[in-house]
């Protein structure tokens, strides 16, 4: 039975629905209780909160919605999804695994996805699931906690060596205004080596969906993890998608985040360097049009000493649409040795487009390499009469440098496929 909420009672009618359907959601109980006491003592935040003074949300939920829907998709709905020849898919719909739509069947040795439901009684799950996103910090990571219904758990086993990409597809489909949240947990053994992408896009939306993601993941020492996320969520497309990692002793943590489309979109990635010589690097290339909002947030945290984090984020915005980058290197008293580098550079391509960026170093070591900066501005006009002048019209002069542009944060992806789709997408948004 569907459950209707309505912006007026939004918190109620949240807990209402929690109330409701806890005994039929799987993990602990008491976990989820908690978590729905912190997210009534906080409530969704609004543009008083620092953390989201930029994102309406208020906005965002006017109206009804309903935390279910009937509606399934078919092998036909995901083909043009899955681009990548020998990737292991798994496609969640409206927050809930769909085991008959992904290729799960024959997976390698040494690797299992269950469906998270299922996964509660796992050792390995219980002694990580929820243990490094904070339910007091976020009022979204909090309710995704409290009302999560679906998502997956992904398990490495130690020393596996994966070739093939294992791609979780977020899907939404609703005919009315939907609400879901889905949870994800995946944990890499030591000395593995895998990659992920999780994307998010909307496929038949005839109303808006607002999706509250949560993924925890989980490296062990001397893993590799390379982690790609894709939103491309269309106008119908309302996301706030938390990100939070845990790194152990030698691993390296690589990823990227690639926004095409979405008419709100909302990244918190978390990360924790919680041992010695750990490699992080984050990229991430945001694309803005109309009246499009794209919110970043990031948050380094450097624990121990002798370890290196890069961070890039460039952004192209246009129209009337907004994008904030808000980074936080965090470098505590024992993190000596610490290098640290953050950068956000920013493309205006109208009056009307804002960018809020707002780089930051918390540093309480004293031996430490760090440094931040920013820039904005608009395409160089000397460098478009440069190529004007070699035989290029002004919009090919234009495209060409955007593309420049922004090929510094898609070449980091080392999939090849998906570095072409990723530029093909590129390309389609510059014509």
């Amino acid at each position: 039975m569907e459950t209707a909420l309505k912006t007026d009672t939004l918190k109620d009618r949240l807990v209402s629905e929690f109330q409701t359907s806890k005994h039929s959601l799987f993990g602990n109980l008491n976990l989820r209780e908690d978590a729905m006491s912190s997210f009534m003592n906080v409530g969704i935040p609004n543009r008083k909160s620092e953390e989201y003074k930029y994102v309406n949300i208020d906005l965002t939920l006017k109206g009804e919605f309903v935390f279910a829907t009937n509606k399934t998709l078919s092998c036909d709905d995901t083909k043009h999804s899955k681009f990548l020849k020998d990737s292991i898919d798994i496609v969640i719909e409206n927050g809930i695994f769909i085991e008959g739509l992904s290729s799960i069947q024959s997976l390698p040795k040494g690797v299992r996805i269950i469906n998270i439901a299922e996964a509660s009684t796992d050792s390995c799950f219980e002694k990580e699931y929820a243990k490094y996103a904070d339910i007091k910090t976020d009022a979204f990571v909090a309710l995704n906690t409290a009302l999560a219904k679906g998502g997956v758990f992904i398990h490495i086993a130690a020393g596996v060596i994966i070739d093939a990409p294992i791609r979780i597809m977020n899907i939404s489909t609703a005919d009315e205004r939907l609400f879901t949240n889905s949870r994800n947990l995946i944990v890499v053994e030591p000395n593995a080596q895998v990659r992920f992408i999780e994307s998010f896009e909307t496929i038949a939306c005839s109303a808006l969906t607002f999706t509250n993601a949560l993924t925890e993941l989980v490296i062990s020492e001397n893993a590799v993890v390379d982690y790609t996320k894709i939103e491309d969520g269309k106008e119908n497309g309302y996301l706030i998608s938390a990100t939070q990692v845990y790194q152990k002793k030698q691993s390296v943590f690589t990823t990227n985040s690639i926004t095409l489309s979405g008419s709100l979109v909302r990244n918190n990635l978390n990360i924790v360097l919680d041992d010695e010589h750990i490699e992080t690097h984050l990229n991430g290339l945001y694309l803005t049009n109309g009246h499009q909002v794209v919110d970043n947030h990031t948050l380094v945290d450097h624990r121990k000493p002798n370890c290196n984090s890069n961070e890039l984020y460039k952004g192209i915005i246009e129209d009337k649409s907004t994008a904030t980058f808000n980074g936080k290197i965090f470098v505590r008293k024992d993190a000596q040795k610490t290098n640290a580098f953050q950068s956000n550079k920013n493309i205006l391509l109208s009056d009307d487009g804002t960018i809020n960026t707002k780089p930051q170093l918390e540093i309480y070591a004293d031996d430490v390499k760090c440094s931040h900066g920013t820039s904005t501005g608009k395409l160089d006009a000397e460098k478009i009469f440069y190529l004007q002048a070699r035989g290029l019209s002004e919009t090919t002069a234009k495209k060409l440098l955007m593309h420049a542009f922004a090929s510094e944060v898609v070449d980091t992806l080392k999939i090849e496929e998906l570095r072409d789709w990723v530029e093909e997408k590129i390309s389609m948004r510059f014509e």
